[in-house]
């Protein structure tokens, strides 16, 4: 009989886009990489998702203590801050935070950052709630990628792996096939584009 090896837990934390508000279970980003791997062979387990729909940086933590223990796990991911910047908070605060919260990330797996993946952070206001929203979008990007910018300065030091989604929000974000019922969250079909994104880099650091 051929012995399987266990399966790799994986935790995924973050908010509304990783908790998939608006859409089912299944169609959740972190639910398709998972079966996307699991596909190609590789034993990852369904993740455990820590992430609500409003929380900003200093929300996940608080919910991460509140949930522990959660003990080791072989992969991470980890996508957080638009709630940060909807609610006007400044750069430097989320790069404190961010690292942080990367730091607990890596610790989760074991202290293998070559184990952890963030994802940036897409652009709310290419989407329709976005352009009826009365704010600013060009403002919007900019303070997103300032955000994504400091997030991705914070995973090359630490080497954790940083995969860029914010252009597929912008280049189709606007598109009815790619947005949930409410015009802000993305649908099934915008985080099958994140997991198709997010894969490569998945496989490699799972692969090893």
């Amino acid at each position: 009989m051929t012995h399987q090896p266990p399966a790799i837990r994986y935790l995924a934390l973050g908010d509304s886009y990783t908790i998939g508000e608006s859409v089912d279970e299944a169609e959740r980003w972190p639910v398709q990489l998972a079966a996307a791997l699991r596909a190609e062979g590789i034993a990852l387990a369904p993740p455990r998702i820590i992430a609500a729909t409003g929380w900003t940086t200093d929300e996940l933590d608080a919910a991460i203590d509140a949930a522990e223990p959660l003990g080791e796990y072989g992969f991470v991911s980890l996508l957080i801050g638009v709630n940060n910047q909807y609610r006007g908070r400044g750069i430097d605060q989320y790069r404190e935070q961010f690292a942080a919260l990367l730091e607990r990330a890596v610790g989760f797996a074991g202290g293998r950052a070559d184990r952890v993946i963030v994802l940036s952070i897409p652009d709310w206001g290419a989407t329709r709630f976005g352009r009826e929203s009365g704010r600013d979008v060009a403002r919007i990007a900019r303070e997103l990628d300032a955000y994504n910018a400091a997030a991705r300065e914070v995973c090359a030091q630490r080497s954790a792996a940083f995969v860029d989604i914010t252009q597929i929000s912008r280049e189709r974000g606007a598109e009815q096939a790619m947005l949930a019922d409410d015009g802000l969250h993305p649908s099934a079909a915008m985080y099958a584009e994140w997991t198709r994104l997010a894969l490569p880099a998945a496989r490699r650091m799972l692969s090893r």
